[in-house]
């Protein structure tokens, strides 16, 4: 009996201590899992903190990207925009291109050293009275020189394309009209070289205290149109030609470029190259991020677009009635100008 009670009490010992195991079992478990939990808690909290901070840190960036990107856009407006429009357009860089100094060619100047070179003197001065043509200079002489015209402005401008891509840090945005008036200014001094050789008369950029008169302007345009191949730009220039030839009375002409049928050809132009001139501005700005290659890739497409653009001008200057003398006006290079209420026709010359 002795021995069933030392059994009874043994065995409920073990059970005892199978109770406290299980207990502490049971405990270290629950404690483990709130700290499971309060680490899964305090790892969320903490995560959570770490996510809000990266995104507040990635708006600040992403503004103050976007507020810089704004006021870089701003400026390079407020720099470019001549014309007081708000906007960046091909007026805007004609204007500040015939500001840049060296851009503006003087037609009589230009003449006496281009073709003092082959020429006597008495010929070059009924030139620059008339125009080569009517001075009996051959054609093939002055396609020579405005090729060689061409190659210069083109090497020229190339040089100083490549010069200018490389990155300017926070201050280039103030190198963005550099980069591209000088483009569009190198343009411009072969444009003045082009149309004096073949025929056309000084281009007035200072009248009334203005630097441009509309007429100028739109001629201008007309140009840079048949430079790019815009459809009717060659055409209407050969118009101004014939008209010019024509002797057309200067305030009537200037009604014909402004008032007449040109001036939806002129519009159709600008709206053009203001789409091109927006994306070229803004689009150099950013391609100044990449150092070097931007200023190589920038050189070398001007060099191969420059001369293509230049050899159109001078293939529609060629053969108009100040430069060919064997011209025939075409049919429809007649003008019709609103003068007031009355429709002007201005009829062609007779060759």
């Amino acid at each position: 009996m002795q021995k069933n009670e030392d059994n009874a009490a043994e065995h409920s010992e073990e059970k005892k201590k199978g109770f406290d195991l299980f207990k502490t079992l049971k405990q270290t478990a629950d404690g483990i899992g709130s700290f499971a939990n309060s680490a899964v808690q305090e790892t969320g909290k903490f995560a959570g903190s770490v996510a809000d901070n990266i995104g507040k840190s990635v708006n600040v960036v992403a503004k103050g990207t976007q507020d810089l990107t704004t006021q870089a856009t701003q400026s390079i407006i407020e720099t470019i925009d001549q014309n007081g429009d708000g906007k960046v357009d091909l007026e805007d860089v004609i204007i500040l291109g015939m500001k840049t100094p060296g851009v503006r060619i003087d037609r009589k100047a230009f003449l006496q050293s281009e073709l003092s070179k082959k020429l006597p003197q008495n010929v070059i001065e009924r030139a620059i009275e008339s125009n080569p043509m009517k001075a009996g200079i051959h054609g093939e002489q002055i396609d020579k020189i405005a090729d060689d015209v061409i190659n210069y402005e083109r090497n020229c401008v190339s040089g100083i394309s490549a010069a200018l891509g490389v990155p300017g840090g926070v201050a280039m945005a103030a190198t963005i009209p550099a980069d591209i008036i000088q483009y569009y200014g190198y343009m411009l001094r072969a444009t003045q070289k082009l149309m004096y050789l073949y025929g056309f008369p000084e281009i007035d950029v200072d009248e009334n205290g203005q630097i441009f008169d509309s007429a100028t302007m739109n001629v201008l345009i007309i140009c840079f149109g048949a430079m790019f191949g815009l459809a009717n730009a060659n055409q209407m220039l050969k118009s101004v030609a014939t008209m010019l030839g024509s002797g057309v009375e200067k305030q009537l002409m200037k009604k014909a470029l402004t008032k007449g049928t040109v001036y939806p050809i002129v519009k159709s132009i600008s709206k053009w190259f203001n789409v091109k001139m927006t994306k070229e501005v803004f689009a150099g700005f950013f391609k100044k991020s990449i150092p070097l290659l931007g200023g190589l890739v920038g050189g070398g497409i001007t060099y191969v677009s420059f001369k293509p653009c230049c050899d159109k001008l001078k293939n529609t200057l060629k053969d108009t009635i100040l430069s060919n003398p064997n011209y025939q006006p075409a049919a429809d290079e007649v003008i019709e100008i609103n003068d007031e209420n009355d429709d002007i026709i201005v009829i062609p010359a007779e060759s």
